[in-house]
């Protein structure tokens, strides 16, 4: 018997798969994807495991192409507490929600990974001031994590709105992911 993919399921995989590779092109630094897709997973992919799955594999996979890192640890336990964020979508999903869940994602990314940065590292002093000097210098970073996200999120967001509207197979009566049966993913 012939499995036919859920057009729901498969929208949402190429998304997933289309912004996992947005990732590899070229971009400023803490311009990606993946806190998006975090917050997307989180949202539209009910089987939990599967909804962490989907963002911290996009990021796995691409960071075995653009290479490891030290604090690779950190940034994983950042975009699981963002695909968390996202289930607070699963309750209604609104514009306003989605922007401050954006905004608390990218700042839970900053403080935590700076945090780290400035504990484990030798390029600042471990005091009060080599602390406030290690955020100030990343605030570029977090200008472009915040535009990235707020980008990203939209584009996500956004396209699987515009599309639910016009196909009507993608429609989800709760806009959960189901995995069920005819599931791709």
């Amino acid at each position: 018997m012939i499995r036919h993919p859920n057009p729901r399921h498969a929208m949402i995989f190429g998304m997933i798969v289309a912004a996992t590779l947005s990732r590899l092109l070229p971009h400023p630094p803490n311009f990606t994807p993946i806190g998006a897709l975090a917050l997307f997973g989180g949202a539209y992919i009910d089987k939990k495991p599967l909804a962490f799955a989907a963002p911290l594999s996009a990021l796995l996979l691409s960071d075995m192409l653009i290479g490891f890192y030290t604090l690779m640890p950190v940034i994983y336990v950042c975009f699981a507490l963002t695909v968390l964020m996202g289930f607070v979508l699963r309750k209604g999903l609104r514009v306003g929600k989605l922007a401050v869940l954006v905004v608390a994602s990218s700042g839970t990314f900053f403080c935590v990974t700076n945090l780290a940065v400035w504990i484990s590292g030798t390029l600042y002093p471990h005091t009060a001031a080599g602390l406030l000097t290690c955020y100030g210098a990343a605030i570029p970073f977090y200008r472009n994590e915040v535009i990235g996200d707020a980008l990203y999120a939209t584009l996500l967001f956004g396209t699987l709105a515009a599309a639910e509207r016009v196909i009507p197979p993608l429609r989800k009566k709760d806009g959960l992911l189901r995995m069920g049966e005819s599931s791709v993913l």
